[in-house]
């Protein structure tokens, strides 16, 4: 089965980081992403730009609407995913709590409903 981990992450949280803090950071997903691979659960990952720099597009209602930055206003956005593909849920909670970024935000945890009825 396929969960996808959403990350999110106040932004403020990390206004100060520095280039040292950011190697850092790097690091440890990077360790993550090797015991992912280890374990055979990786599927893909992907690190997003700042929200800023988001475009949200719909065509509800017929009429194409494009607004800058998310739709939700929240404190917390989505900075990055995790695709895995482990038994259960019970296996996907198992590696979103070793998730770094567990530690300092969310991390919301998804089945795939591809191949679902």
């Amino acid at each position: 089965m396929r969960y996808t981990f959403l990350l999110y992450t106040d932004p403020a949280d990390l206004a100060d980081m520095t280039s040292e803090d950011w190697q850092a950071e790097k690091e440890v997903y990077g360790a993550y992403i090797g015991a992912l691979q280890k374990a055979g659960v990786f599927v893909d990952t992907d690190w997003l730009q700042p929200v800023h720099s988001a475009t949200t597009l719909s065509l509800k209602g017929g009429t194409r609407q494009v607004q800058d930055g998310p739709f939700a206003d929240t404190k917390e956005t989505l900075g990055g995913y995790f695709v895995i593909d482990v038994p259960d849920l019970d296996a996907a909670m198992v590696w979103a709590q070793k998730c770094p970024a567990a530690k300092t935000g969310k991390v919301e945890i998804r089945a795939s409903a591809m191949g679902s009825e």
